[in-house]
């Protein structure tokens, strides 16, 4: 702001009135983004008095506009009208937008709320957010009933008993009001509130509210209560659990609706882990079986998501004959998304199980999954083979996946063969050199003539990571041939690959075999016809030069053939490989000062 004028002069409340009367929602916009630099120029005292009165009357807008504002009240706006003594002031224009239509707006409203709620007093909290909610929730418009729902845990350990009292009764009202909407509302934050009461309101009011909700005839209400099921079960002990709490698992386990069914599946561990290890065995074992064969492929989909973490929960002879043969069934579901989420899942049995049952029961499932149509689950398979590695060992392991696994390297989808390719250094580890060579080596090079950039671009690492783990003499003799073979291709991408290659491994090579045939190769590459191999040329030269550059060897290197190289670059008839080699030659400057 203009320091020669005075925030009186400017007028600045005038202006952003101006702006919010526009015809232009853009402008319209960009005023209420500026809300807080305008409060600032007015001072707390005129923001208090000016600004928050006229965005009380501003709720007659676009609902971008309106969001913009819920948003900007929330972002710590008490700064701006004195502190959060008055914090209080800005629940008027967000209890207007928590009515209003738009249910995003009234999210964001109810959300800023909540931030507010958190630097206010007892005292304001009895004098002027009770009585909003109050409000909110007698609303004549579903809309405001539905914001109110959002806004009773916040502040219920902030009050006093009594007040207490009033919350639970004003909440319960709400859950069993006559639309939908509310008491859907009502159900998504149930269980916020639980996790505020005692246990004795809980079992007194809390299950009455959850019971009620959990009956309701709407699917939309319904899904919602499994998680309140879940905190409600937090907050008592196994035993009243299975008193107060056995039959409506029950029925959300079985419910007539798959996308509560579904819901119950997604949230299956978190209740196995709520409700105590008597009623996993005794009841919730059988119920999860039943979801793993549900006729829905989106309930099985969620269910197989959660076998290993609700197997940790079971016994070893539990695991085996209860949920392997659904397993083994969920590996031949006719749904590809079901099969692959038990690829993404299987392997983390392996632990569990042991390497004698790893054998027998998963490994003939992996190589099945490793064969499947569908490349998403194949990929999961191969991104979890190192938690079975872990178990049985990279011998079994190789041995009877390593023939699936090069088949995979040559698979139609590139998403597979890169994941192959990522996975090969850590094979490689294992496996060790004599392996490796014989098996995977040919395989890797062949990789870097893939018809797909991001297959080549991952080959190059690959084989930086491959010279890490085998050192340095065996990348001398095992790939530095081959990728100077590949620079003599007569086709350009050969020869663009054997740059990208030489830049990728180059800073895990010794000078010795740089100076060797690597830099006479990166120099003759450095007057090929194709522009775009010259340019990556002196891209590659500059990486040689920070690499070795510092030591007086190097510093000969680069003199004597990286500089002049870099220089004839610079006259270059192409503007990027002048760029380029300009830009290398400063490096190369600076290296030198």
């Amino acid at each position: 702001m203009d320091p020669g004028f005075s925030a009186d002069e400017i007028a600045p409340i005038a202006i952003l009135m101006d702006e919010l009367r526009s015809e232009d929602v853009q402008l319209r916009l960009n005023a209420i983004h500026r809300i807080s630099t305008i409060a600032l120029a007015l001072g707390p005292d005129r923001a208090r008095e000016e600004l928050i009165p006229f965005l009380q009357d501003s709720v007659d807008d676009e609902d971008e506009v309106l969001l913009a504002l819920a948003e900007e009240l929330g972002r710590n706006f008490e700064e701006y009208i004195g502190g959060s003594e008055h914090a209080h002031l800005l629940l008027g224009p967000l209890e207007n937008l928590s009515a209003v239509e738009e249910t995003l707006v009234r999210d964001k409203a109810a959300e800023s709320i909540t931030k507010i709620s958190a630097n206010l007093s007892q005292a304001q909290i009895e004098q002027y957010y009770i009585p909003l909610v109050q409000r909110l929730s007698r609303g004549e418009w579903f809309t405001s009933r539905t914001s109110a729902c959002a806004l009773y845990h916040p502040v219920y350990d902030k009050v006093s008993p009594q007040v207490q009292d009033d919350l639970r009764r004003g909440f319960a009202s709400l859950g069993s009001d006559d639309t939908p909407m509310v008491r859907r509302a009502s159900a998504k934050w149930l269980g916020s509130l639980i996790k505020k009461l005692s246990k004795q309101h809980v079992l007194n009011e809390g299950l009455t509210i959850y019971r009620r909700l959990q009956g309701d005839d709407q699917d939309s209400v319904r899904l919602l209560t499994v998680e309140d099921m879940i905190a409600i079960a937090q907050q008592l002990s196994p035993a009243e659990v299975k008193e107060q709490l056995l039959k409506q698992i029950r029925q959300s386990m079985a419910d007539k609706s798959w996308r509560v069914r579904y819901m119950s599946a997604s949230h299956f561990n978190e209740l196995a882990e709520a409700v105590g290890q008597d009623l996993v065995r005794e009841e919730l074992i059988g119920h999860y079986v039943q979801l793993l064969k549900d006729n829905e492929a989106e309930v099985r989909t969620a269910a197989a998501g959660q076998i290993p973490g609700f197997s940790k929960l079971l016994d070893k002879e539990v695991i085996l004959l209860r949920v392997i043969p659904c397993v083994r069934d969920l590996c031949q579901d006719t749904s590809q998304h079901v099969r692959a989420a038990v690829a993404n899942q299987i392997a983390g049995l392996a632990p569990l199980l042991g390497k004698d049952a790893t054998i027998e029961h998963l490994l003939p499932l992996f190589l099945h999954l490793l064969k499947d149509e569908f490349p998403e689950v194949r990929l999961n398979i191969i991104s979890k083979l190192e938690t079975v590695n872990k178990v049985i060992g990279i011998e079994l392991l190789s041995e009877s996946l390593l023939p699936a696994i090069i088949e995979l390297a040559e698979d139609k989808s590139w998403r597979v063969r890169q994941a192959i390719i990522e996975y090969v250094p850590l094979l490689a580890t294992q496996l060790g050199k004599p392996f490796f060579d014989e098996q995977l080596g040919n395989l890797c090079m062949s990789w870097l003539g893939d018809n797909v950039y991001s297959i080549r671009e991952a080959a190059t690492v690959n084989l930086k990571k491959l010279t890490e783990v085998f050192g340095v003499e065996w990348a001398k003799v095992q790939i530095v041939p081959k990728v100077i073979g590949m620079g003599q291709h007569p086709t350009y991408l050969f020869r663009m690959t054997t740059v990208q290659a030489i830049t990728t491994i180059a800073p895990v090579l010794t000078l010795d075999i740089v100076k060797g045939e690597i830099i006479d190769t990166l120099l003759q590459l450095g007057q090929d016809p194709i522009p775009n191999i010259r340019f990556n040329v002196a891209k590659s030269l500059e990486v040689l030069a920070t690499t070795f550059g510092t030591n007086p060897q190097g510093k000969q290197l680069v003199e004597q053939k990286i500089a002049p190289m870099l220089d004839a670059q610079q006259k270059d008839s192409d503007a990027d490989v002048r760029f380029f080699a300009s830009k290398a030659l400063q490096q190369v400057h600076a290296l030198g000062a």
